[in-house]
């Protein structure tokens, strides 16, 4: 792949590739902000270690196709590049494999454990035949053999989506039928109603992207210059992924911020009374298991008021959300929940 005289003179923060760089590299530090307001999980892992992956390829790319540099170099950079990148777009992948490794169980995992190391194996394969034509373009300056990746690139960005659509079935297929089935889930409806529309967003979000990139790549002008307007539509839908992991932060704080609400619906409430021992205890009848079973929740302060910012702290710093239907505790259709806040 020959280098024109504005490839060799380009600046790094004249082009698109600086801007993705940067975007990633933000997306990193915001991934370690969202940390320290909850908790590093590997789920909040996925985003920021695809980020970083990202934040590199495009370095790597700008040295391999900018500049005036040894054949070799360009030809090792593009590699590097090449497994960054599927670093990157695969990474985002596992974000609802680790989920679904928590609420799958038995055959239904198995399948969807297939199908899913199928479907990476397949596009691994694909991107290493991808960086072998591409190697082969730059060290023969055969400019046709830039036609075969952009075809290649549709088989690698089709089993992005069609992976995700399937993780994407199985997400939403078990939220679905454990709030029919459960009672403690449909009590508390809201989160589980939150979790299957947060990955129905996700799950369409990537899909379209994939099916997007994989057309505009078999349209779009061979190599990294985005020269015609499908080249500049496939660098627009590379820019919405590399902020995709946004959308992932944003999906944590909020699926902490609906988890705590459904666990403490009554944390707002406590009353607020001078320096005498404070209790105060509430029993409803539970509508939904047709009055035969009770919720019992149960506030025990301590003796000033200025130990209620520590209580909100706590309630803070509850467990992630999961998913454990063997927790439940039924008593005539019904469940008796005991929830106690101590303040020291």
């Amino acid at each position: 792949m020959s280098t024109t005289a504005a490839d060799a003179n380009a600046v790094f923060f004249e082009l698109s590739w600086s801007i993705l760089c940067t975007i990633c590299i933000g997306n990193v530090f915001f991934g370690l902000l969202v940390c320290s307001i909850t908790n590093f999980t590997p789920l909040a892992a996925v985003p920021i270690l695809s980020s970083a992956a990202g934040a590199v390829a495009n370095g790597l790319c700008f040295y391999s196709n900018y500049g005036v540099h040894p054949d070799i170099n360009r030809a090792v950079s593009s590699v590097f590049a090449d497994m960054f990148w599927v670093m990157q777009e695969t990474g985002l992948l596992f974000y609802s494999y680790i989920i679904l490794k928590r609420v799958l169980r038995g055959g239904r995992w198995q399948v969807f454990v297939a199908c899913f190391w199928t479907g990476i194996t397949g596009i691994l394969v694909t991107r290493v035949v991808i960086s072998v034509f591409r190697v082969r373009s730059i060290m023969s300056h055969d400019e046709a053999l830039q036609h075969i990746v952009n075809y290649l690139h549709i088989a690698y960005f089709g089993l992005l989506a069609i992976l995700e659509c399937i993780g994407a079935y199985f997400l939403i297929t078990v939220f679905t039928s454990a709030r029919a089935s459960s009672v403690q889930i449909a009590l508390n409806v809201g989160f589980f109603r939150y979790l299957s529309r947060s990955t129905e967003g996700r799950v369409a979000i990537l899909a379209l992207q994939g099916i997007f990139r994989a057309i505009t790549h078999s349209i779009k002008t061979p190599g990294q210059s985005a020269e015609n307007l499908a080249s500049q539509l496939d660098r627009f839908a590379y820019a919405l992924f590399c902020l995709f992991p946004v959308v992932l932060y944003i999906d944590l704080l909020a699926s902490k911020l609906v988890f705590t609400e459904q666990k403490y619906p009554s944390s707002q409430s406590q009353p607020r009374v001078g320096s005498q021992p404070r209790q105060f205890t509430s029993t409803q009848k539970d509508e939904f298991a047709g009055g035969r079973g009770e919720h019992v929740v149960e506030f025990h302060g301590g003796v000033s008021k200025t130990h209620r910012s520590d209580s909100q702290e706590n309630i803070f710093k509850s467990q992630e959300p999961s998913i454990d239907l063997e927790e439940l505790d039924v008593k005539g259709n019904g469940i008796k929940k005991t929830v106690e806040f101590r303040v020291v």
